[in-house]
């Protein structure tokens, strides 16, 4: 009985990895957010008013794995919150770093570079 909660757990981060490199190697813009989330809505809004051509989500709160799959975002990015936004298989940040990279342009040529634009 001690061995199966983390043989389970084990199970469950593989599929949560998989499913989460997969998203963001195989979408030029992967946001994973929560629906009811103020932040996501701003950073989602903002990316679709720059008509990015491949933006995708992953509303995450009604995943069996929810909590999961925070941190494994957290282990690739140092933050568990959302949004998490990646361009170009490349991490972004949350809402206030997306938006930052709107103002300054970053994101603009980071968008250009992976062919979303």
């Amino acid at each position: 009985m001690g061995g199966k909660p983390s043989a389970a757990r084990g199970e469950i981060m593989g599929s949560v990895k998989e499913m989460v490199d997969s998203s963001i190697a195989n979408n030029k813009v992967m946001v994973f957010s929560k629906s009811y989330c103020p932040f996501c809505q701003r950073a989602i809004s903002a990316l679709q008013n720059l008509g990015i051509k491949a933006l995708e989500v992953k509303q995450i709160e009604n995943e069996p794995n929810m909590n999961e799959i925070q941190d494994y975002l957290s282990s690739l990015t140092g933050g568990r919150s959302v949004p998490r936004v990646f361009v170009g298989g490349k991490f972004v940040g949350g809402c206030d770093e997306t938006m930052t990279a709107i103002s300054n342009g970053s994101l603009q040529k980071m968008l250009t570079d992976a062919g979303a634009i």
